[in-house]
């Protein structure tokens, strides 16, 4: 395949430049029509953008990337994530962004009871190149807040999408049935999409061809580029380091009984500097045990 010149939308300087910046606020709009399905009179016609919800530095150290935050003309909030790697609780820190987010308003808004009649709906997605649900079958899932008997949806206020692209099986080359298939194309693929094959991926969608063009790396300052490159490195660091972890794990659990090698392992890879996160995938070991493992050997050094 021939190198492309668009680059990867999953990584975090990409992914904001395309759906994070005045300039490109149409791509956002229709991205969260078209996930949606907002149709007729529903769909959203314009937003404002809003200070993220997560801290920059939890955000790298957990390959978690929050993007965007914004409302539309109605005051409903959008939180749009990218998360690029696997992460134990990471549907848990959704509903947290998505509370707090709510929280924020009342924090904003004025005293007294009309303060919580106020209070406007929060919509989370997030797009996932890992697997977070994995006794479910699509690729795409959304989640309300329903009652257990009569499934009446009387809580309107928080829903939850999911994109997670692994399951998205369509390859190049591959015919696109719809608009939510061509954006998960084009996370999963652009960085590998020729130029000559673009036209016959995007037929009459024009908008998804202005997200292919705000990917284009020709039309990218020189600093722009360096960013890009260096949370590519980033990324790779951290995968590099979640397969060494992976690896060692496996290793050493075939050497030693199932308890006694988690345990040896999470050991060794405390001493090697790895982080919790990591420790907690490569050995199954709770956040609590291994931070236990970690007070004890601090105490014994």
């Amino acid at each position: 395949m021939s190198l492309s010149k668009y680059l990867d939308p999953k990584n975090d300087v990409a992914f904001k430049k395309i759906f994070g910046t005045e300039k490109n606020k149409d791509i956002l709009i229709h991205f969260i029509n078209d996930v949606l399905e907002m149709k007729g009179k529903n769909k959203i016609q314009s937003v404002e953008f809003l200070s993220p919800v997560q801290d920059p530095e939890i955000a790298y150290q957990k390959q978690s990337i929050v993007d965007v935050l914004c409302k539309d003309a109605s005051g409903v909030q959008y939180i749009i994530e990218m998360q690029i790697s696997p992460s134990k609780g990471f549907e848990k820190r959704a509903q947290y962004y998505a509370a707090k987010a709510y929280g924020r308003q009342a924090a904003r808004g004025s005293d007294g009871m009309g303060l919580y009649c106020n209070l406007k709906k929060i919509i989370f997605i997030a797009i996932l190149d890992c697997i977070l649900f994995p006794d479910k079958e699509s690729y795409k899932s959304d989640h309300i807040i329903l009652d257990k008997v009569t499934y009446e949806n009387d809580l309107k206020d928080f829903s939850f999408t999911f994109i997670e692209l692994p399951k998205f099986k369509k390859k190049p080359g591959d015919k696109l049935d719809n608009i939510l298939q061509k954006w998960c194309y084009f996370f999963k693929y652009a960085d590998q999409t020729s130029e000559s094959d673009l036209q016959k991926l995007i037929e009459s969608d024009l908008i998804i061809k202005r997200a292919y063009e705000a990917l284009d790396q020709f039309g990218w300052s020189e600093q722009e580029l360096l960013s890009y490159e260096e949370q590519q490195k980033r990324i790779l660091d951290h995968q590099s380091m979640l397969d060494a972890a992976l690896d060692k794990g496996m290793s050493i659990g075939l050497e030693k009984g199932k308890i006694e090698g988690k345990i040896e392992t999470a050991k060794n890879l405390l001493l090697e500097g790895f982080d919790i996160d990591i420790i907690e995938r490569a050995t199954g070991l709770s956040r609590a045990d291994i931070l236990s493992l970690q007070h004890e050997i601090k105490t014994t050094n």
